[in-house]
């Protein structure tokens, strides 16, 4: 069977559980769409075995609703799940790889390599002579997440000094969700989602907060803070849910960016 073992209860949190869902949640909403809960075979999924904490890391995602069901396939006694990101699996992964996660990232990552370097120069020295290829495409892996880290810790800065747009007050009483709509927006492409987000997936996440949010209210309200500039609306090649599209200077928008 593919899916989660439900007898199968969380280990205490720890770092490699919280690695794994973040691996599993950032790749889910990378690629929109629906993807198999596991690996089997050489088909790809989101975690790589249905046992132990993998197991235990996926049935966490589905029971905190960071990922959802959408359907099942049974060929025998085989199981398999395809699932896909909730909006709440966004702001999992921002609160946990956000400029101020990033940057703690950085900062553990430099104590470590400060603290380790004499043990590992000892040990490189102990095995140059048989390993020195081994050593070479260590550091140059060490180099590379450092860089790495520090691109990522530069973007972070950025985004952490430019200060949100405020909305003006008329706008915010005939618009009262637009703030939770433009941190969502925020909160998303700080996870590294690419834009722009596609207005069904914005209406949803609102909805969270907002329940009563029908969607009439919901396009009349893109459109003033497309007008007052705290959004922009884009038009879209594609537009597979088109009730939720709206008509901007005679352009059928389905996107959203700030």
């Amino acid at each position: 069977m593919d899916g989660p073992n439900p007898t199968a209860a969380p280990a205490a949190s720890d770092p490699r559980r919280t690695e794994l869902l973040l691996e599993a949640l950032k790749t889910a909403i990378h690629t929109p769409g629906e993807h198999r809960l596991f690996q089997s075979g050489k088909l790809p999924g989101l975690f790589p075995s249905r046992a132990g904490l993998s197991n235990e890391t996926a049935l966490l995602a589905l029971r905190e609703g960071l990922l959802e069901t959408v359907r099942t396939e049974a060929k025998g006694k085989l199981i398999t799940e395809w699932v896909c990101a909730t909006p709440k699996a966004v702001g999992f992964v921002h609160d946990h790889d956000s400029p101020r996660s990033i940057l703690r990232e950085l900062k553990d990552v430099l104590l470590t390599t400060r603290t380790g370097v004499p043990q590992f120069m000892a040990d490189a020295r102990a095995e140059l002579a048989a390993l020195s290829a081994n050593f070479e495409e260590k550091a140059a892996t060490m180099l590379a997440r450092l860089d790495e880290l520090a691109k990522r810790c530069e973007a972070a800065l950025r985004r952490a000094e430019a200060s949100g747009q405020v909305i003006a007050a008329p706008v915010g009483q005939l618009v009262p969700w637009a703030l939770s709509a433009l941190e969502y927006l925020d909160k998303r492409a700080e996870s590294g989602v690419t834009p722009p987000c596609p207005l069904p997936e914005l209406f949803h996440a609102v909805c969270v907060k907002f329940p009563q949010l029908v969607l009439a209210e919901f396009h009349d309200g893109v459109k003033r803070l497309h007008d007052v500039r705290a959004i922009k609306l884009i038009p879209t090649a594609a537009i597979p849910e088109p009730e939720y599209a709206v008509v901007v200077e005679g352009k059928l928008m389905y996107a959203v960016g700030r």
